[in-house]
């Protein structure tokens, strides 16, 4: 029954729920604008990882898994190319 539970899965969502509590609290608690934003970069980046580890089962295929961690990579560059390539044309007026 044990094997039954999915456990790990349980947990991810507690904690992701916890995550969101605390991105709401800088929000409710009104924090320095340096503060809030080094909290919910942290909790971002620790909500992508649970996301990717726990409920995208990232790490269940042992003998794929450099590649998923290659494509993970090339997907980060492909968003931050994207993210400051759009800042580039659109605020700084780079052409």
């Amino acid at each position: 029954m044990k094997q039954l539970f999915p456990i790990r899965h349980v947990m991810g969502y507690v904690f992701s729920l916890i995550l969101s509590l605390v991105a709401l609290a800088v929000i409710v608690w009104d924090m320095s604008f340096a503060t809030g934003l080094t909290i919910l970069l942290i909790c971002a980046a620790i909500q992508a990882g649970v996301q990717l580890i726990l409920f995208m089962h990232i790490d269940e295929d042992k003998s794929n898994k450099a590649s998923n961690y290659t494509n993970i990579a090339y997907a980060l560059f492909v968003g931050l190319v994207t993210v400051f390539g759009t800042l580039f044309t659109m605020i700084w007026g780079y052409l």
